[in-house]
């Protein structure tokens, strides 16, 4: 018998090439994905797609999905109380590996596998270290369809918010730009490709720019971090 393993699935496209990799691989018996959602909001934290099309995301792909619901501004406090309660809820099933589609960030990887080998379950990594560009081309050519859902301003300008990945786009991103925006500058949904019973029809709405203050130094606010998001309506 595989080992049984939950996905944490963030809805873009590394999820997407990650999952496919570990479905290729058939080591695992994937029994959920696992998305961390604004319980205010909801939407999935991050990416500000509305939890519907997740949802209708999930059906498509065939799998069962478990949503993590987190407050508007959790405490990191907060996020370990929530994400432990969660992660023991599933290791009860019987599901011994957590598979993630992180791709070079060191401290990321570490600290979630600090968190799993606590409770007795292991990190999984199908991207880990694979280069970006051959990622992105790799994404594409599989058939499967994205679309820009954030960007950071610190990077990138509104323009990219809404956009689909492409030939185009990937021309476009300025020389600092990692392609697959692991650094943050960018986050998609993926609503069509090889994985997908079916395209997860919307339609794209208003381009909204939200303000998130930066970590305070010295007990002074050092600034604030801009975001464009593009809603996305589920048709």
């Amino acid at each position: 018998m595989k080992p049984k393993a939950i996905f944490n699935w963030s809805s873009g496209k590394d999820s997407a090439l990650a999952l496919y990799k570990t479905l290729k691989e058939e080591k695992f018996d994937v029994i959920s994905l696992l998305t961390s959602v604004n319980k205010e909001y909801q939407r999935i934290s991050m990416h500000g797609v509305h939890v519907s099309l997740l949802e209708k995301q999930a059906e498509s792909l065939g799998f069962s999905l478990i949503k993590m619901e987190l407050p508007k501004e959790p405490s990191m406090e907060e996020y370990r109380e929530i994400m432990g309660k969660t992660m023991t809820e599933i290791q009860s099933q019987g599901v011994t590996h957590s598979i993630f589609g992180d791709i070079f960030l060191e401290d990321l990887k570490k600290y979630r596998e600090e968190q799993l080998q606590s409770i007795g379950m292991e990190a999984v990594f199908p991207l880990w270290k694979i280069n970006t560009t051959n990622l992105i081309h790799e994404f594409l050519d599989l058939g499967f369809k994205t679309i820009v859902t954030c960007v950071n301003e610190t990077y990138l300008d509104k323009s990219f918010a809404g956009r689909m990945i492409d030939e185009f786009f990937i021309k476009d991103l300025p020389e600092n730009i990692d392609p697959c925006g692991e650094n943050g500058e960018f986050h998609t949904f993926t609503f069509d490709g090889p994985l997908f019973k079916n395209p997860v029809e919307f339609e794209i709405g208003e381009i909204v720019k939200k303000t998130y203050p930066k970590p305070k130094s010295d007990e002074t606010e050092t600034g604030e971090y801009i975001f464009w998001f593009c809603d996305l309506i589920l048709k």
